[in-house]
């Protein structure tokens, strides 16, 4: 049990931080239900804002955990899935998975938040956790650690029309009113969105992840998509849970691809009616609302010529020098 001294120096701590977000520069026009506060450089909600800067203090990462990393609308709940279902593939087999029964983002905890949820997979042998926090944001226990850690990014075309979606539904779901999307576009060219700007989130991790090649692999959305059992065995073999022969044989990289499909985690009835963060005020949503369509190219359906453009000179303007492309 947490000693009351113990309780009373979080509760310190906690108020500082409050007092300390409260000085940021803050903006609120995606029409979100509370400000987004810009520390360091990136914009952030002071939950998640506080419980980052919680786990820079306390979080201990040991050598075993692997940490998946993104920005919103990447891939993270279907990397967190994936992940999941191969680290436990010994554990459950194809209908005793939680993952038919929980969402994947329950499944696998964020560090900003789930704590006990983390200490409680950890007892199960299950070391992943999840963070859609900056590079430059992670807690120095995750670099000195040596643990291992997967990034996922998308290309910003798809990425913005994915989380401009998922705003609004959240937004509607609350009863307040979404902004139009033409808004929304300029908001994210600037950089001014949920752990924006974006193609700086994105660097963070691409930079590391060349001077740490063997703690840090880069993966994009768009590869995953194109060879999924390819890229799942590189994943396994990465987090060093590598597929057997046998089990090569045996198709079990392919049962856990079709297993984590869009197609059949959209269609579990936990992901259509449940809600995650479940009473916790702005935190609380519709689990459906994290599937929409997992599409490469549905900008296409949103953007005009001049918005793709404008986005794609600002993507190679960003990453110019990098060696990167999306």
């Amino acid at each position: 049990m947490e000693s009351h001294l113990e309780k009373q120096n979080g509760d310190v701590l906690q108020q500082s931080f409050k007092e300390m977000i409260s000085t940021l520069p803050k903006e609120n026009r995606w029409g979100f239900l509370e400000d987004y506060y810009q520390y360091q450089g990136f914009w952030i909600s002071p939950s998640f804002l506080q419980g980052a800067l919680s786990a820079q203090q306390q979080f201990q990462a040991q050598p075993t955990d692997v940490i998946l990393c993104s920005s919103l609308r990447t891939g993270t709940g279907w990397l967190k899935s994936l992940t999941f279902a191969t680290i436990t593939r010994t554990s459950y087999n194809d209908s005793t998975t939680p993952l038919l029964h929980t969402l994947p983002h329950d499944v696998v905890p964020f560090l900003e938040f789930d704590h006990s949820q983390f200490s409680a997979n950890l007892h199960l042998g299950i070391p992943l956790l999840a963070t859609h926090l900056p590079y430059s944001f992670l807690p120095r226990s995750i670099i000195d650690s040596g643990c291992k850690i997967i990034y996922i990014c998308r290309d910003p075309k798809d990425t913005f029309v994915s989380l401009y979606h998922f705003i609004a539904g959240h937004c509607k779901s609350k009863n307040a009113q979404p902004i139009q999307l033409d808004e929304a576009f300029e908001l994210f060219y600037e950089g001014v969105s949920p752990f924006g700007p974006y193609w700086d989130h994105v660097l963070g991790y691409w930079k590391a992840s060349l001077e740490h090649p063997d703690k840090l692999m880069f993966l994009k959305y768009e590869e995953l998509v194109e060879d999924t059992v390819l890229y799942l065995k590189k994943i396994a073999e990465f987090m060093g849970y590598p597929f057997s022969s046998e089990e090569q044989q045996q198709g079990v990289p392919e049962n856990i691809v079709q297993l984590c499909s869009f197609d059949n985690l959209s269609g579990l009835e936990v992901n259509k009616t449940g809600k995650h963060c479940e009473g916790q005020g702005n935190l609380e949503m519709e689990n459906n609302i994290f599937f929409r369509k997992g599409k490469v190219g549905d900008w296409k359906n949103y953007l005009t010529t001049e918005m793709a453009q404008r986005f794609d000179q600002r993507t190679m303007q960003k990453l110019s020098g990098s060696g990167l492309s999306l």
